[in-house]
């Protein structure tokens, strides 16, 4: 029979969010912001029930909070009837949905489904990252989170909802992630994907403690963004990490100033280049200004750099006057030196990163995306 396909609309309090137990990156549980074992059960039962009713020929038969299956023990146990039989679902709640903590999660439930009559395993959690997902449906597994994201498919029955955005957008994970000092290890992690990284080393390469480099090869293990096959630290998809912190990049963190100058382009960036030399102010092009040397087939009317100091120490050498609309110079003082890592000298000029320039294109318009494309397609995959 066809498949019912259903997709709902699952709001729950989001006040209970910030009480839910979340893994840190050394994979405790803090315990400050750990909701109640009542609350976990009542939570997750009531978004079971608000999946599942969403279902016209389906009835909640019994819902069975810590059954015994002969010794095993999982979070509830969901008798379902539908018009062609009836089904147990077997459910384990897991404080995370990343996908480390998720495949365990998904052994540990399929684990109980051996000694009950027509099973259908499913993971609860607070949120089920879209890696996640893809692991569960892959092995057979249903989830439910509490932002309201679902999968189910067992007999006839077919729910499934994404888009839901992650509750804990200020998640103690991601800052740690995408903190100053962390980006710089992600940094030199995705300018030389090849290299098998040992933790002193990477922390010598970029400046930062070693427990901030093994802080971040915690994150990245949970996730599954490491070669687990390698003998130190290398990531085993670049462009997924790349994706996902072109995402998160803060671009407008830095001090950002624009100005207008009747000189544009190559010309321009000279100017800006010998001032800050003469002034001992360290520069780097970045966005369109590097994008051209890195792929000439981009076109740019903006020219961006960074500077070291205050944008106005080099703006008030040349008599650059700063503007609010019609700019074609955009001088930035970085919130973190890192920017500069791995930067090169092209057509006379230092410009950051191929890595760097992507992320600051990605925040640009519309021109900036297409640009960033550009650069990924013709200079930054080919390195990979």
């Amino acid at each position: 029979m066809v498949k019912l396909q259903i997709i709902m609309k699952i709001g729950l309090d989001k006040a209970i969010f910030s009480r839910y137990s979340i893994v840190s990156p050394y994979g405790e549980i803090s315990m400050e912001r750990k909701m109640y074992e009542k609350d976990v059960f009542e939570q997750g039962e009531r978004a079971i029930r608000d999946c599942l009713e969403r279902v016209p020929f389906l009835k909640i038969q019994k819902v069975k909070i810590e059954p015994d299956l002969f010794g095993r023990r999982p979070d509830f146990l969901v008798r379902v009837e539908v018009a062609g039989g009836r089904y147990n679902l077997v459910v384990e709640v897991t404080s995370s949905g990343q996908p480390r903590i998720a495949r365990q999660a998904i052994n540990q439930v399929r684990s109980y489904i051996e000694t009950v009559p027509n099973p259908y395993p499913v993971l609860l959690a607070p949120y089920i990252s879209d890696a996640a997902a893809e692991l569960c449906a892959h092995n057979g597994v249903g989830y439910i989170d509490l932002a309201g994201n679902c999968r189910l498919s067992f007999g006839q029955v077919y729910v499934e909802q994404r888009g839901k955005n992650n509750p804990f957008s200020e998640k103690r994970e991601l800052r740690s992630l995408y903190s100053p000092k962390a980006e710089r290890i992600l940094r030199a992690l995705l300018v030389a994907p090849k290299k098998v990284w040992k933790v002193k080393e990477l922390a010598s390469e970029t400046g930062v403690s070693l427990g901030m480099v093994s802080k971040v090869k915690r994150i990245l293990e949970l996730r599954e963004w490491l070669d687990s096959q390698s003998k130190g630290i290398r990531l085993l998809d670049p462009e997924i990490a790349l994706t996902e912190w072109a995402n998160e990049y803060r671009y407008s963190k830095h001090r950002i100033m624009n100005f207008y100058s009747l000189v544009s382009g190559s010309e321009l960036e000279e100017q800006i280049a010998l001032a800050a030399k003469n002034r001992d102010i360290r520069i780097a092009l970045t966005g369109f200004s590097a994008a051209v040397r890195y792929a000439p087939a981009v076109r740019y009317r903006r020219s961006m750099i960074y500077s070291s100091e205050d944008p106005m120490t080099i703006a008030r050498k040349i008599d650059l006057k700063p503007v609010s609309s019609g700019a074609n110079l955009t001088l930035i003082q970085p919130y973190d030196e890192g920017v500069f890592y791995a930067g090169e000298s092209r057509d006379g000029l230092p410009v950051v990163s191929s890595i760097q320039t992507y992320l600051d294109l990605m925040k640009q318009s519309a021109r900036g995306e297409e640009a960033a494309a550009t650069l990924l397609q013709e200079v930054i995959r080919p390195s990979w």
